[in-house]
C-alpha cells in the first residue's frame, strides 16, 4: 500500500514538475486567463457579499422597528386604558352634573307656582 502511494506522488510530482508536456507559451495564457478568472470570480462574490450586508442591514433594521412598534403599542395602550377611564369619568361628572341641573330646575318651577307667604302670584291676580 504504500508503494502504491509512493508510485503515485512520484507521478504527480513528475507531472507537475514537467508541466504536463505544455509549452510555456501555453502555460502563460492558461494562468492569465485564470488570473481573470479569478478576478471576475473575486467582482462577483463582492457584489454578493455586498447584497448579502445589505439585506442583513435592512433586516437588522426592519427587526428594530419592530421592536419599537411592540414599545410604542405597549405604551399607547397603557395612556389609552388612562385616557378612556378619565373620559368615563368625566362623562359620569357631566351626568350628574345634568341630573341635578334638572332637579334644581323642576325644584324651581314647583317653587314658583306654590307661594308659602299665602299671596297669590301676580300673574293669577289679574284674571
Amino acid at each position: 500500500m504504500r508503494r502504491m502511494w509512493l508510485g503515485l506522488a512520484t507521478t504527480v510530482g513528475l507531472a507537475v514538475s514537467t508541466g504536463c508536456g505544455q509549452s510555456p507559451e501555453d502555460s502563460e495564457a492558461r494562468l492569465a486567463a485564470l488570473e481573470a478568472e479569478g478576478k471576475q470570480m473575486d467582482q462577483a462574490l463582492d457584489a454578493v457579499e455586498d447584497r448579502l450586508l445589505g439585506s442583513q442591514g435592512r433586516l437588522t433594521m426592519w427587526n428594530e422597528l419592530g421592536r419599537r412598534h411592540q414599545e410604542v403599542s405597549a405604551i399607547q395602550c397603557k395612556v389609552s386604558e388612562a385616557h378612556l377611564a378619565a373620559i368615563l369619568k368625566h362623562e359620569d361628572k357631566q351626568n350628574q352634573k345634568a341630573r341635578m341641573i334638572k332637579q334644581h330646575n323642576s325644584m324651581a318651577s314647583v317653587d314658583t307656582a306654590v307661594l308659602t307667604s299665602g299671596k297669590v302670584p301676580s300673574q293669577q291676580r289679574s284674571n
